[in-house]
């Protein structure tokens, strides 16, 4: 079964970085970055030296590729039948713990502050979360990513 990564409007250079080198340690096909979310490479073909910093090297080894628009890439995604999960907390969340991959899937992690829209969850298949036992609310996108590449599977 293919696993790809859906990075959407991530501002962190950084945590773009390691979620791709760890990304690549779990076994992740492909990753697509939407919106605002930084590239290695950027439009002038230049190395994104912040990604680069934290990757590692990863952002040559895992397939990835850029498009503006998210519902762009969750409709291709869906006519090549994948599933697309979303993680964010919501009501309608199920604990990461219970998901299991069943096929093809593309997990959505959304913006470090903000998260992903209603649109874009209404968009998702399902919508797991991590969930939280301290007194914050949420952890770093890339600390999530790695929780749930590593978990699912």
């Amino acid at each position: 079964m293919e696993v790809a990564v859906i990075l959407h409007n991530i501002r962190s250079a950084h945590n773009v970085g390691s979620i791709f080198r760890t990304a690549d340690a779990a076994g992740v096909d492909k990753i697509y970055l939407t919106g605002y979310t930084p590239t290695p490479l950027d439009k002038y073909g230049r190395v994104q030296k912040e990604i680069q910093k934290t990757a590692l090297g990863a952002e040559g080894f895992i397939e990835w590729e850029y498009k503006k628009r998210i519902n762009d890439v969750v409709r291709e995604l869906k006519k090549g039948r994948f599933s697309v999960i979303a993680i964010e907390q919501t009501k309608k969340s199920k604990d990461f713990k219970k998901y299991k991959i069943k096929r093809n899937t593309a997990f959505i992690f959304g913006n470090e502050v903000r998260g992903l829209s209603v649109k874009v969850l209404e968009k998702c298949d399902e919508i797991i979360e991590i969930p939280m036992r301290g007194k914050k609310e949420s952890l770093n996108v890339a600390v999530t990513a790695g929780i749930i590449l590593f978990s699912v599977k």
